[in-house]
């Protein structure tokens, strides 16, 4: 069955705990919750612009333990890029990426070419196990791109989502859509410029 080209999907991997549902639960619904509930696996879908058409983010929150090799290897299978992330608070999560990465590599073949973000989550957090230049070199290691964020603050957050979307090379994906969205501030810029305060 041939791939449907108007879905791009983004798969979150990393150790139970790290923040990945909160990371995607921020940049899709813009919502915290100071609860952690483990994940086996969910998908949330965000409308984006692929080639100047409109077509569907599909985000990819797997489960933080590693019980599920299957689904593990079908989401690595079907993702179009991906997002590996730890704590900064723990060491052993950075390490856990490992496996995870050279599963990449193994499926994908050449990972030069496909989009990889390494995330340093929980940068808020004042007990730092892992330094952001330790996740620099890390990420020249894999040659994929590297940055810290924080769900909780929703520092860094979009601009990870927009980032990974940028390391597209196959096509011009974007987080703004065209359209009724950019319509709407039109309608607003101009009214503002409209205005007169006296």
């Amino acid at each position: 069955m041939p791939e449907p080209s108007n879905d791009y999907r983004v798969v979150v991997f990393g150790a139970a705990g790290v923040g990945k549902s909160s990371l995607v639960l921020r940049f899709v619904r813009g919502t915290f919750r100071e609860t952690y509930i483990p994940t086996i696996e969910d998908t949330y879908r965000q409308v984006i612009s692929c080639d100047k058409n409109i077509c569907t983010l599909q985000i990819t929150d797997t489960t933080g333990s590693h019980q599920f090799p299957a689904m593990q290897r079908l989401s690595i299978s079907k993702g179009h890029a991906f997002i590996l992330v730890y704590s900064v608070t723990s060491k052993q999560s950075m390490e856990e990426l490992q496996p995870i990465y050279e599963q990449i590599w193994q499926i994908k073949g050449d990972t030069q070419n496909i989009p990889i973000m390494l995330v340093g989550n929980k940068s808020d957090e004042m007990l730092r196990e892992v330094q952001a230049s330790e996740g620099e070199s890390l990420s020249n290691k894999w040659k994929c791109s590297f940055m810290e964020t924080s769900a909780k603050l929703n520092y860094n957050v979009q601009e990870l989502f927009q980032e990974l979307l940028n390391l597209e090379k196959r096509r011009t994906v974007s987080l703004q859509v065209d359209g009724k969205r950019s319509k709407q501030k039109k309608k607003k810029d101009k009214l503002k410029s409209k205005c007169l305060i006296m």
